[in-house]
């Protein structure tokens, strides 16, 4: 299956759990010869947006970047550094090949803050 599709059924799959985003990222050149960049920065994930969880009986985003990937994709340095920088500082992220896959990612954080 080809990336976009896989990241179109991804965000249906995510409204069951939170809210998300598609983050397009890059560069156009306009006619009269200005860059305008657009997305968060380059290697941000192709999925951004929070995951609600309850803690002490408060709601709390969490947020969270998903990098969709085809069956062959392989990440770049920018989005695995994005990734790495978005765990470390407690969120939820990572490279995912399916809808199934995300759900997965999601959950196992939400398997750990629950312990």
């Amino acid at each position: 299956m080809k990336e976009t599709n896989i990241l179109r059924l991804t965000l249906i799959t995510l409204t069951k759990v939170g809210r998300y985003f598609r983050n397009h990222v890059g560069l156009i050149k306009a006619a009269d010869g200005t860059v305008h960049k657009f997305g968060l920065t380059v290697g941000s994930s192709d999925i951004i947006g929070f995951t609600p969880i309850t803690i002490n009986g408060k709601r709390i985003a969490v947020f969270t970047a998903i990098e969709v990937k085809s069956a062959t994709g392989k990440p770049s340095k920018e989005q695995d550094n994005f990734i790495k920088m978005v765990k470390d500082n407690g969120g939820i992220a990572g490279i995912v090949r399916s809808p199934e896959e995300s759900l997965a990612l999601i959950g196992e954080y939400l398997d750990k803050v629950h312990k």
